[in-house]
């Protein structure tokens, strides 16, 4: 049976689709996002993750790794990604609880059994199970495996994509997602590849292609200020939306939770300083999709 690495399971989710749900969020993304919220979900492998303001420089993750990863640094320590293993032995010695295994081996059945706990609170709200990321189908021959074991104990399944992967990927997995949540980002390719690391001509004609098949596609987007929220990007997503015939829209806010998670991971914040959304700005947008007549929503 096939394994996926998966680094978090949030229970009782209600901003990944509808309802009450379980959102499973698999490792690995092939973009780079500077505003990603969820930085431990980039690798493909498991990492430590170290949370610096309880460090006390003690010195245990350092005398007690196996591997020789760990080293200690003026500024505290520091742990090389091409010897660690995350074999979590580093957690286990450290006195403050501050450092903690992003990732950890599941089976797709030891996935569906965790979603299906709470099955008696998805039928009445229409909520169910949503794969998120990292990127979920990044890892497809997981996906499907998981997707079909969730399919079978009666699940409506749902799945967080950045689009950004072969079409043959989604062919793998139409017949058993009944929801697609598809984030929009840039519609601008320069300014795309400038902010992600990729491009986002597979996004576009991935999106485009569930549209004319009439897949149920919510397409979230989220607003960033001075990145996204210019009124030609914001003119450009909306003739791209109307042209495809895609009118259910969910605008997601911007926050800085990745800003305070990137150092967790031995990254440095790259965004920037970017000013918070203000309320009025999400309302002004919020408007001017739905004067578009499309369904707009916000925040999940």
């Amino acid at each position: 049976m096939t394994t996926g690495l998966v680094f978090n399971i949030q229970r009782f989710s209600l901003h990944d689709g509808p309802g009450i749900r379980t959102t499973v969020f698999l490792k690995g993304c092939p973009l780079e996002c500077r505003w990603c919220h969820n930085p431990e979900g980039q690798s493909f492998s498991a990492q430590p993750l170290v949370k610096i303001e309880l460090c006390t420089a003690c010195g245990a993750c350092v005398d007690h790794c196996p591997s020789g990863a760990v080293t200690m640094t003026a500024s505290g320590p520091v742990t090389r990604g091409d010897l660690c293993t995350a074999c979590g032995t580093c957690t286990e010695s450290c006195p403050q609880e501050g450092r903690t295994i992003a990732g950890r081996m599941m089976t797709p059945v030891e996935v569906a059994d965790e979603a299906g706990r709470d099955l008696p609170f998805y039928g009445p709200t229409g909520g169910g199970v949503t794969f998120s990321g990292g990127e979920a189908m990044a890892q497809i021959d997981f996906l499907v495996e998981a997707l079909t074991a969730c399919r079978e104990r009666g699940l409506h399944t749902a799945v967080d994509t950045a689009g950004c992967l072969p079409w043959s990927h989604f062919t793998r997995v139409l017949p058993l997602v009944d929801l697609f949540l598809y984030d929009l980002k840039l519609m601008d390719a320069g300014r795309h590849r400038e902010q992600t690391g990729a491009s986002n001509r597979p996004v576009l004609e991935n999106l485009e292609r569930l549209a004319r098949r009439g897949d149920p596609v919510v397409v979230r987007i989220p607003v960033i200020p001075t990145v996204n929220d210019d009124d030609a990007n914001l003119e450009a997503t909306l003739a791209f939306l109307r042209l495809h015939g895609l009118n259910r829209v969910d605008l997601l806010p911007f926050h800085q939770l990745g800003r305070g998670k990137a150092p967790q991971v031995g990254r440095s914040w790259s965004l920037g300083e970017v000013p918070g959304l203000e309320p009025v700005d999400l309302d002004r947008i919020r408007a001017r999709f739905a004067q578009a007549g499309l369904a707009v929503t916000t925040g999940g």
